[in-house]
């Protein structure tokens, strides 16, 4: 899919301070990623003691709660799939549990050193495992939404979770450690609580047996992949700075601070874009955009200053998050659109994405401590990134296919004839002469019979439409020449009562007369999801049959 996040046009424009007003979900979601990004985000611990954090107790946490972090997408993806019943529940409580013990942990490694460092480990491990089943549940609350409101709260909640991890450092460093398990867990875990007492669980997104319908499931994943691919490319190199900014823990909150300022002007940025105009963003045509200064900032590592790394990571941090932020919505986006389990597409997302991230971070740890050809480690750091952001993209781009499968003839293509055997150079000039002769002898005929045949048929078409009364032509396409009348039309409605991309192909086929069955088959995807198209589509044209749309559309 070329087209990944759309974001309608807000006809009314409102106040922009009104667009920021935090409600229950948004201010939730806002104070978990702030306490997030102090203790699990990265490896930096900005509200424990600097004498804590040594290079191995920082390694070893990130190892090990990136593992578990990127375990738990890849189980939830396959989980969903072959066993959806546990996927449509909230389980706050069961997900607060390793939330709470891996904090645990972390404050007792303070106080128990000849432990600490397995405690660490463990508290690193829960610490994965209970940040990504919270992302879960902000996902399926999220998706579970409309559109417009579920991608606002998701980006204002992204706003303020920025400006709450800087009000943190207002709270005594003392006391911080000890607020986030005992008073801002339980409270961004009744937030989810609350919220998804209110959600409609009669969505086919929570319904769905995906193992009654896998060509659907098998559809996303074919067109999703490369997106995914693409944030994990930024993940990985995000990650690779990383483990150039942790090697001192405080670069590392520097890098922390500066990437938190940078997601939020990103969030401020898209609420702006989005009131002023309607968006249309895609990840893989972004990326794009963004590769050749990926590849070509990591040259500068061997030769320019350690300050230079540092604002590196800071930036790719920062843009890291951004695009986490409308993977996010994306991942919403395929749900509501396709009818499919949230855990599903978000799981499948993370799994490539925190996989790679974890990759980049652990191999330019390593890369750190090994020299090629007495090649600096920074360099060895570059050579690294370089290589697999361009096997990345080798791969993301189609990788051989597109090579072996050959295309039609291009313009700038070399073309080389196959070298005919003599006799049938010889003989070719005979055989295009006797067929040049039987063209210009049979071909004019034959024109003239088709020519006469299809302009009976076409007025006998016309005398049946107009000898009925009250008959009118059926919604078809326009002749080659012309535009395509319902498909202008459809544009239209979609424009006047802001329905979405899908809701506006299904409402166009539902229009040319598909029946249901036939629409799902189309957009590969089950009827129940066109249904629930349906009831949307007639609940904002506020009609309740298709005579009704057909009308409505043939007005614009």
């Amino acid at each position: 899919m070329s087209i990944l996040l759309y974001m309608e046009r807000r006809a009314d424009k409102p106040n922009i301070v009104a667009l920021l007003t935090p409600n229950l979900e948004s201010i939730g979601y806002a104070l978990f990623l702030a306490i997030n990004a102090a203790g699990v985000w990265g490896g930096v611990f900005p509200f424990l003691p600097m004498e804590f954090q040594t290079p191995s107790i920082v390694f070893w946490f990130f190892l090990s709660q990136s593992v578990v972090f990127s375990l738990s997408y890849a189980g939830s993806c396959v989980g969903a799939y072959f066993r959806p019943a546990p996927t449509r529940a909230f389980l706050v409580k069961l997900t607060s549990a390793p939330y709470f013990v891996g904090w645990c942990c972390l404050i007792g490694a303070i106080y128990v050193s000849e432990a600490a460092l397995g405690l660490v480990m463990l508290g690193g491990a829960f610490l994965g495992l209970g940040s990504a089943g919270f992302y879960m549940l902000w996902q399926r609350l999220f998706a579970s939404q409309d559109s417009d409101a579920g991608n606002r709260d998701l980006l204002v909640g992204t706003a303020w979770g920025a400006l709450l991890y800087f009000a943190l450092y207002l709270i005594p460093q003392a006391i911080t450690a000890y607020l986030i398990p005992l008073v801002f867990l339980p409270l961004f875990g009744l937030c989810v609580t609350l919220k998804s007492r209110t959600i409609n669980r009669a969505q086919p997104m929570f319904e769905d047996v995906p193992r009654e319908h896998p060509q659907v499931y098998l559809q996303v994943l074919r067109d999703y992949w490369r997106s995914a691919l693409c944030v994990g490319a930024v993940g990985f190199c995000a990650g690779i700075m990383r483990s150039v900014a942790v090697a001192e823990p405080s670069l590392g909150i520097y890098v922390n601070a500066l990437s938190m300022a940078g997601m939020l002007a990103a969030a401020l940025i898209v609420i702006w874009l989005w009131r002023l105009k309607g968006l249309r963003l895609s990840l893989t045509e972004s990326y794009r955009v963004v590769f050749p200064f990926l590849i070509t900032s990591f040259l500068g590592l061997p030769v320019l200053s350690a300050e230079y790394a540092r604002w590196l990571a800071a930036i790719l941090y920062a843009v890291y998050s951004a695009v986490i932020m409308l993977m996010m919505m994306q991942c919403a986006q395929a749900s509501r659109d396709r009818g499919i389990n949230p855990v599903f597409v978000y799981g499948f997302f993370g799994a490539i994405v925190y996989t790679l991230h974890s990759v980049g971070f652990l191999g330019g740890t390593l890369a750190e401590d090994v020299r090629v050809m007495a090649m600096a480690p920074l360099a060895v750091v570059a050579m690294v990134a370089v290589w697999a952001l361009g096997i990345m993209h080798f791969v993301g781009s189609g990788g051989f296919g597109p090579a072996l499968r050959g295309s039609g003839a291009r313009a700038v293509d070399i073309e080389l004839m196959a070298l005919p055997s003599m006799a049938t150079a010889a003989a070719a000039p005979a055989a295009a002469a006797v067929a040049a002769d039987a063209e210009a002898g049979e071909g004019s005929g034959e024109r003239a019979a088709a020519e006469g045949e299809a302009g009976r048929e076409a007025r006998h078409e016309a005398s049946k439409v107009g000898s009925e009364p009250g008959a009118r032509a059926p919604m078809a396409r326009e002749d080659a020449s012309g535009p395509d009348r319902i498909a202008a039309q459809a544009a239209r409605v979609r424009e006047r009562y802001r329905l979405s991309a899908r809701e506006a192909e299904v409402m166009e086929l539902l229009a040319r007369g598909h029946s249901v069955a036939r629409i799902a088959e189309m957009l590969v995807v089950s009827e129940n999801t066109i249904r629930t198209h349906s009831k949307r589509i007639y609940a904002k044209l506020d009609i309740h049959k298709k005579q009704e749309l057909v009308d409505l559309i043939e007005g614009f």
